[in-house]
């Protein structure tokens, strides 16, 4: 299977709508297709069938047999892209830095970096016992190792 021609026919269906983006695309040996899209407002499913129809209508399963599975990534799966995050202001994330872990509130985005804010206890300038404060950190994208949202019930 050529994933050139794959990603090139993702690509062409995804003009179509300019919220979507794609995130990742996977051909395993065995020609086994996997398609990760997202989108600025979600994706529903009617353009998941209308990428998968895209590509699949673009090949003929007589000269290559495969399957072809598009999706949208679940919340396991770790923020790849700086749009995911713009997408994504407000909630909590997890960040895994090189020298430390951080879990704030997402409160800015955009093509160099992140916000987080979160509160911490800390010991009080004077006196004992411990005031909370609020802490922001400013992170570039290329320091982050892996980000993830954080589900709250």
């Amino acid at each position: 299977m050529n994933e050139t021609k794959v990603r090139d026919l993702i690509d062409e269906a995804l003009e179509l709508n300019e919220s979507l983006y794609l995130i990742d695309v996977v051909i395993s040996e065995n020609n086994k297709i996997q398609v990760t899209i997202d989108g600025d407002n979600g994706v529903p499913l009617s353009e998941c069938i209308r990428i998968s129809r895209t590509v699949d209508n673009s090949f003929d399963r007589e000269e290559e047999d495969f399957s072809l599975e598009v999706s949208t990534p679940d919340i396991s799966h770790p923020l790849k892209l700086k749009r995911q995050f713009i997408k994504n202001i407000g909630r909590i994330l997890k960040v895994k830095l090189a020298e430390e872990d951080l879990e704030g509130t997402l409160v800015a985005a955009n093509d160099e970096n992140i916000v987080l804010t979160w509160k911490a206890r800390e010991p009080k300038p004077i006196g004992k016992g411990k005031v909370t404060v609020e802490k922001t950190a400013t992170i570039d994208h290329k320091d982050i190792k892996e980000a993830k949202v954080k589900i709250v019930f």
